[in-house]
Order: structure tokens, then C-alpha cells, then sequence
């Protein structure tokens, strides 16, 4: 198995909900035998264990309740995932159900505790004559937890739906992307990165075979290795993110690299239907400006949650503007360049944060003023050469606000930085 399988199997099991369920039954039944086996088998004696004590109807009684009330509380859990699924993705933006609503760990955790437990009554109610007390304790254990339980996912349900939870999920994981994508910080004072070696036209092309797909990860670290055992340069011609039809070009091969095997190279990289955020540096942004975007349209008009979008983006914008993102030249442990490796620059994030927010959210007071705030604050917290553009941003919201409000006074009103949109302190200001 080559490794874009295994990128594409766990990337499938970290974003289904099935995988809770067969760890229970695989739970339920490592617990149930186990417990037969030092019971009745080793003659263990779990007197000594703080437990509780049934009569057979008592049992009985106990299993039926157990039964009972995990049939609801499941229910309820995935009415809820089903709920926030068509809510989120309804208001917000459908790229979150794969991203964020399906990988939540919380919700995973507890359908797989209710499963179990619902399991070991149905066991202990089939063999209530002949069952080991280690059982009936720990089932009567678990109905109590699972009721706890219970309560505290009405709560985080509830919390779950609320679009500042989304953002800050969504944020929080294009973090930790900009982290490993970009991993080198601006040094001060700032040296620029050398330039790239001119390199000539590539000896041979690595087209795309099987099916038109999206690009979802790539293995730099066994590529590296290729290119430094063949002695040669690896170029991975599209961005992570970037839709390949078959016969694209994939891979430019120059020097020794022309040797490696073709089906070695294409099982480095994982594709998939759409896009994922584990390597994809500007999805992230993608979302949340979705989120922000879809708030701002005539049908919605929710100015507020696209204020919580782009507040997610003022951080992350800060975070990638902080970093070095010319490393597309990765060299071996000897220095020799090994792998050109396409990635966003400062100019792609910056437009992708402001141009579209601009376009549908400028004749709206909070969205302005918030835009000129976020672009002031970056502007005197990042470096002087992130600076120009930002500066042609600014420039760009000025001649939109100019076309869109007729009256002085609105325009002088939409043109004060805001970081609460409007009523903030330097609006007072």
C-alpha cells in the first residue's frame, strides 16, 4: 500500500462517525469476554470492588432502563450532528461538515460510550442468570455517566451551532496548517530569502493518470529522499489544492530525478473529491471568507457573524505575515536542492482575506469600518515589505467606500477604523 492510499484511509476514518460505533462493539465485547475469562475462568473474586448489588429482577429492571434511555440519548446525539450539519452548512458554508462537524472528537466519543453501553445491558439482559457482577457493575456505572453525559451534550450541541464556534474551529486548525506549511518566523531584522537557483527546462513530465481529482497532500519527505538518492530535482507542478485533469502535468523531472519510477512518484500524493485543510495552507481562509461572504448576502444580511469571520482572518493574516513563504526550494541535509514545492504567497492570502469581503461587504458600515481596522492594525504590526499590499487594499477600500456612499457624512462615518464594526472605542474616537 503506497502512501497516498494510507493519506486517503485515514483521512476517511478521521471524518466518519461510523468508526465510533464498531469501536464499541469492539469494546463491548473485549469487556464482556474478559470479564467470563477472570471470572469463571481464573476464579478472580471482584468482592473487593465498590460496586452494585442486584437481585435477578433488579437486574432485569436495570438492563431495561439502561436499554431504554441509550436508545434515546443515541438518537438525540445524531439528531443533533444532523441538525448542526444542515444548519452550519445551510448558514454558514458546506465546507465545515467535512472539516469541522465530522471530526469532532466530542461527539465521537460520546455516541461510542453510548453504543457501549447500551451493548453490555442488552448482554447482561440476555444473560441475566449466568452473568458476572464485574458486568452489572460496570453497566450500572455507565447508565450513570451516559445520563451525565447526556446533559452535557445538550450544552455542547447547543454551542456547537453558534457561528463564533465554527470560526474559531476553522481558525484554530488554519493555525496549526500555517505552522507546518510555513514553520520558519521573520527574523529581526528581516533577511530576505536567497534567490532560487535558475534552473533549465525540465527533461521529463509526470503526467496525471487515473482520475481528475484535487490535490490534498504530498509526501515532501520521500520525494526529498527520491531526488536525493537519483541525484536529481523533483518540481511538484500544482498547489495543494489545485484541481488536476488527467494528462496534467504532476511532476517536472530534472538531472538524475528522470530515472525515478512514475508509479513511485504519483503514489506521493494524495487526491480527493475536494478539498481538505491538512496541508492547504489557504483553505482555512477559504472557509471562513465563505462564512463571511454568504453572511453579506441580501437573503441573510448578517453583518455580525461576517465581523466574527474576519476576525478569525485578522489572526491568521497576522500569523502568515510573520513567517518566511518562499521556502518553495527544499534542499537535502547537504544543502543541494532536492524538491521546488509550490506554496501561497503574502500577495494570494492577502487577496483572498480582503477582495471578495470588499466586493460584497463595503456598503455596510461595520464591515468597512472593521476591513480599515484590521488593515491599520497589520500595517503597524508586521514588517515594512508586508506593507505594500496592504496599502493597495486600503487604497481599493477607499475608492469603493467613494463610489458607494453618496453623502459626506456616511463616508466619513464608514472610513473610521473599528475593530467592533461600529460603536467600538475608536469610532468614539
Amino acid at each position: 500500500m503506497n502512501w497516498s492510499r494510507r493519506y486517503a484511509i485515514i483521512s476517511y476514518l478521521r471524518s466518519t462517525i461510523w468508526t465510533a460505533p464498531a469501536l464499541a462493539i469492539l469494546l463491548e465485547q473485549a469487556t464482556f469476554r474478559g470479564a467470563y475469562w477472570l471470572e469463571y475462568e481464573l476464579g478472580v473474586d471482584f468482592g473487593w470492588i465498590p460496586g452494585f448489588i442486584y437481585s435477578q429482577a433488579g437486574v432485569i429492571a436495570a438492563a431495561d432502563w439502561i436499554v431504554n434511555s441509550m436508545i434515546s440519548f443515541i438518537v438525540f446525539a445524531f439528531g443533533s450532528l444532523l441538525v448542526a450539519i444542515t444548519v452550519t452548512s445551510g448558514q454558514l458554508t458546506p465546507r465545515i461538515i467535512a472539516t469541522t462537524l465530522l471530526r469532532d472528537n466530542v461527539i465521537r466519543s460520546i455516541v461510542c460510550l453510548f453504543i457501549y453501553t447500551l451493548l453490555l445491558a442488552v448482554a447482561v439482559k440476555l444473560r441475566v442468570e449466568s452473568i458476572p457482577e464485574l458486568i452489572v457493575s460496570i453497566m450500572a456505572i455507565l447508565g450513570l455517566v451516559a445520563t451525565a453525559v447526556f446533559l452535557f451534550l445538550i450544552d455542547y450541541a447547543a454551542r456547537l451551532l453558534r457561528p463564533v464556534a465554527i470560526v474559531w474551529r476553522v481558525g484554530e486548525r488554519g493555525l496549526k496548517v500555517i505552522d507546518s506549511v510555513y514553520p520558519k518566523p521573520i527574523e529581526d531584522p528581516y533577511v530576505p530569502a536567497p534567490p532560487r537557483q535558475r534552473l533549465g527546462p525540465p527533461e521529463r513530465t509526470v503526467l496525471h493518470h487515473g482520475t481528475s481529482a484535487i490535490v490534498l497532500a504530498v509526501n515532501l519527505k520521500a520525494l526529498v529522499a527520491a531526488a536525493r538518492k537519483a541525484d536529481g530535482v523533483i518540481e511538484f507542478a500544482p498547489h495543494v489544492g489545485d484541481f488536476v485533469a488527467v494528462g496534467d502535468p504532476l511532476f517536472l523531472l530534472r538531472g538524475g530525478a528522470v530515472a525515478i519510477d512514475d508509479r513511485m512518484l504519483r503514489g506521493q500524493v494524495a487526491f480527493g473529491p475536494e478539498r481538505t485543510i491538512e496541508q492547504d495552507s489557504t483553505f482555512a481562509f477559504r472557509i471562513i471568507v465563505d462564512i463571511a461572504i454568504k453572511a453579506l448576502s441580501k437573503a441573510i444580511n448578517d453583518p455580525t457573524t461576517a465581523i466574527l469571520a474576519i476576525d478569525q482572518l485578522h489572526r491568521l493574516l497576522r500569523t502568515v505575515g510573520k513567517r518566511h513563504l518562499h521556502d518553495e526550494a527544499i534542499s537535502d541535509g547537504a544543502g543541494r536542492l532536492r524538491l521546488i514545492f509550490h506554496t501561497p504567497n503574502w500577495e494570494d492570502f492577502v487577496q483572498l482575506t480582503f477582495s471578495e469581503i470588499r466586493l460584497y461587504g463595503a456598503e455596510n458600515f461595520q464591515i468597512a469600518r472593521r476591513l480599515r481596522a484590521m488593515i491599520e492594525n497589520l500595517m503597524q504590526s508586521l514588517p515594512e515589505f508586508r506593507r505594500p499590499a496592504l496599502r493597495r487594499e486600503l487604497d481599493l477600500l477607499d475608492r469603493t467606500l467613494e463610489k458607494l456612499y453618496p453623502f459626506p457624512e456616511d463616508l466619513a462615518l464608514a472610513r473610521v477604523p473599528d475593530l467592533q464594526g461600529l460603536g467600538g472605542a475608536s469610532g468614539a474616537r
